[in-house]
């Protein structure tokens, strides 16, 4: 177990150095997870240890995105001041993108 959260881990921080070192606009995180996608693959999938820990991790994936809510408790200043926009936002990206995955979802079903 304790082999697989140090390859989350590290598979994460070189994802989070190579965004900053080459000033990609992409976030850390979804590197690493393109790192640790790379390495699975290698590997020919995650082994036993691997497939544990992740379903531990996301099994109490929830208390992970107590940080972001706290995070938008404590901007409610900018939130009351742009919610139109914010609200705008939202809605055209979630429209966007449930009509791409439409699409896509069309395509690879022929």
């Amino acid at each position: 177990m304790l082999r697989a959260l140090t390859t989350l881990i590290v598979c994460q921080l070189v994802g989070e150095v190579v965004a900053r070192a080459a000033g990609l606009p992409l976030p850390g995180p979804v590197l690493g997870l393109l790192v640790l996608l790379g390495l699975l693959a290698m590997r020919g999938g995650p082994d036993e240890a691997m497939r544990t820990t992740s379903t531990g991790l996301l099994r109490h994936l929830s208390l992970l995105f107590v940080p972001a809510g706290v995070g938008v408790m404590t901007q409610l200043d900018v939130l009351g001041r742009d919610w139109f926009a914010i609200g705008a936002a939202i809605l055209v990206s979630t429209a966007l993108g449930l009509g791409v995955a439409a699409v896509v979802m069309q395509r690879l079903s022929r």
